[in-house]
């Protein structure tokens, strides 16, 4: 379950609730959206865009110690955005391919998607990723992205070598056009993938974006 609402420390308490509050509003609009969609349908067009965006990727192919490139990714729950079939075929197309395990603190480790004993690969396995796809709630122009509140992804990113892209997958209708709420340790995304393509953020950077001028940071 990928619900949660634990905020990083040091977040200031308007920053929190605004978060929250765009929680709530987007979870309840994402059952909606999901309700009227055809997943299966969504699932196909984001694996061949997926596909598409690992050969650009492939130039890099900072191949692991198992060889091939590496991609992180994760495996997707019921209201967000299908990675089943994106998954199968990175790895067919010749990708190791890590998915994420949950520890108490909400950190992340990783395994292999098709090691069967999903057996833990270390926090930091991350760090020769050469392409990094990752769920989220919304994502605004500048790549702030809003997740679930944990912080999990904002520290496994962290760990994440550049210039690795980090790409937010998202239902049609969530990128926004106003910037969202975001504090100093929030990871920003290179770019969003929906069933229509990939939209590139403004700002590429893994740092969140500037504040503009005269308005305090957040």
């Amino acid at each position: 379950m990928r619900q949660v609402t634990q905020e990083g420390p040091g977040q200031s308490p308007s920053t929190v609730a605004a978060k929250r509050a765009l929680r709530a509003a987007l979870r309840a609009r994402r059952r909606a959206v999901v309700a009227a969609r055809d997943l299966a349908k969504d699932a196909s067009a984001l694996a061949r865009h997926v596909l598409d965006l690992a050969e650009d990727t492939g130039a890099r192919q900072s191949a692991d110690d198992e060889g091939g490139p590496l991609a992180l990714s994760y495996e997707s729950l019921p209201h967000e955005p299908p990675t089943g079939e994106l998954n199968r075929a990175l790895v067919a197309a010749g990708w190791r391919v890590l998915v994420p395990l949950t520890l108490p603190d909400l950190d992340l480790d990783w395994c292999d998607v098709t090691d069967p004993e999903r057996t833990p690969l270390g926090l930091d396995a991350p760090s020769r990723a050469d392409l990094a796809l990752v769920p989220g709630l919304a994502a605004d122009p500048f790549g702030t992205r809003l997740g679930q509140g944990g912080g999990s992804y904002d520290r496994a990113l962290a760990r994440l070598s550049p210039p690795a892209p980090v790409v937010l997958l998202l239902h049609p209708g969530e990128r926004t056009d106003e910037p969202l709420p975001a504090e100093p340790h929030d990871r920003s995304v290179s770019a969003v993938l929906t069933v229509e393509g990939v939209t590139p953020s403004w700002a590429r950077g893994r740092a969140r974006r500037p504040s503009p001028p005269g308005r305090p940071t957040r």
